[in-house]
């Protein structure tokens, strides 16, 4: 029988760190909040082309204040991270540019827009994309070459490396500006977003709307945020060249209050992370990053060794949610992905991930990428179910 006490009292050097972080960013987005004056008018929609849109604009500089940078795009149109990512490479490369992607092969959906033909992709544009590993390759010889963009992943997708911090992203930064200074660095920054109290000291940073920074309150969209040229082109990328500073808004209420209890909802997820990790750590399964390692993001990875596992985990998570509980996940071929992948996801949003979620390619060695939980009690009864089924076997 498990001894949830026991697992949680092991957790407690975490949880206080994790409080300690998320009371330094609480305060953080507040002040930014405060200096930009938002007020009620900031919140209503607007429409047709959206010139003079105050509350979309006054969105980007709190969101840019809260995350360090100078400037930021938020925009409830991105349809996903990919989007955005797609969006902000797009916008700063041009044909016969280079791309070195420094982190290994990224996510799997961002396949078709580097390597995709006759369908939009960088490839098509003769962008060229070199990918290496900076823990395996040698990097230097590649910076050497000067690449007009640097790209840095910071979670993982669907590997086992481990996330990077923001120490070792900001080393690898400093790295690519002694060797390559004019090289533009993106971090694509999903999943990690109020994880630690700074951002990557990148030109732009990347992410996705239904991950951290919306709490699981803002319904959609995704952000890029850095230096206000970069930015500018992005914007133009995304709307067309010339335009920018345009656009009506119909979620500015649900943006704005997602980014103020982000702070909050990414400490109820890391909580959540760090217990999934000890208490299948301790019925013996591999997980990473293991439960008192000091989190660069809030997922937790879990090989739980059979397919059979992976599909008791993902419906003990399914039947712990609010929407959808009666609901029995089952793999698919999702668009995008290589393996058919299976999903838990009965959040509010669809697809949102610091809400309670888990998915997995269906592929050995069954391991499944747990994430969210932006109540921290709930998760735990999740994770103990999916313990206790899958310890029945």
């Amino acid at each position: 029988m498990i001894d949830v006490d026991k697992i949680l009292y092991k957790c407690t050097e975490q949880f206080e760190y994790i409080d300690y972080v998320c009371e330094k960013n609480s305060l953080k987005v507040l002040e930014s909040f405060r200096r930009n004056k938002v007020e009620e008018c900031h919140f209503a929609p607007s429409n047709g082309y959206g010139y003079g849109n105050v509350g979309r604009d006054t969105l980007n500089q709190v969101f840019a204040d809260s995350l360090g940078f100078e400037s930021a795009l938020v925009n409830a149109n991105f349809v996903s991270g990919t989007h955005a990512i797609s969006t902000a490479l797009f916008g700063v490369a041009k044909p016969g540019d280079s791309i070195l992607f420094i982190t290994g092969t990224p996510y799997d959906t961002l396949d078709k827009v580097i390597n995709g033909t006759r369908c939009g992709s960088l490839n098509d544009f003769g962008i060229k994309s070199i990918i290496r590993d900076y823990k395996t390759d040698d990097i230097n010889i590649e910076l050497e070459k000067k690449p007009n963009i640097v790209y840095i992943q910071r979670s993982r997708g669907y590997s086992l490396r481990s996330s990077l911090r923001i120490c070792e992203i900001n080393k690898l930064i400093s790295k690519v500006r002694s060797i390559s200074p004019e090289s533009i660095i993106i971090v694509d920054n999903c999943y990690g977003e109020f994880v630690e109290e700074l951002e990557p000291d990148a030109d732009l940073i990347v992410g996705s709307l239904i991950k951290n920074p919306g709490a699981g309150i803002a319904p959609s969209g995704g952000y890029i945020s850095g230096k206000r040229n970069l930015v500018s082109l992005c914007e133009q990328r995304l709307l067309a060249p010339g335009l920018k500073d345009i656009g009506s808004s119909t979620y500015n209420r649900e943006l704005f209050m997602g980014l103020f209890y982000a702070p909050l909802a990414v400490r109820e997820s890391l909580k959540s992370a760090v217990f999934a990790s000890a208490l299948f750590e301790e019925a013996g399964f591999e997980v990473f990053p293991k439960f008192n390692e000091v989190r660069a993001d809030i997922v937790s990875s879990i090989n739980l060794r059979s397919e059979e596992n992976l599909k008791i985990f993902c419906k003990s998570i399914q039947e712990f949610s609010p929407v959808d509980s009666f609901l029995t996940p089952e793999p698919w071929r999702m668009p995008g992905y290589s393996h058919d992948v299976i999903m838990a996801a009965g959040g509010f949003i669809s697809g949102s991930s610091i809400e309670l979620s888990a998915d997995a390619p269906v592929r050995e060695p069954y391991t499944v990428w747990f994430q969210g939980g932006t109540n921290f009690y709930l998760a735990k009864y999740a994770l103990t179910n999916a313990y206790i089924r899958i310890k029945k076997i």
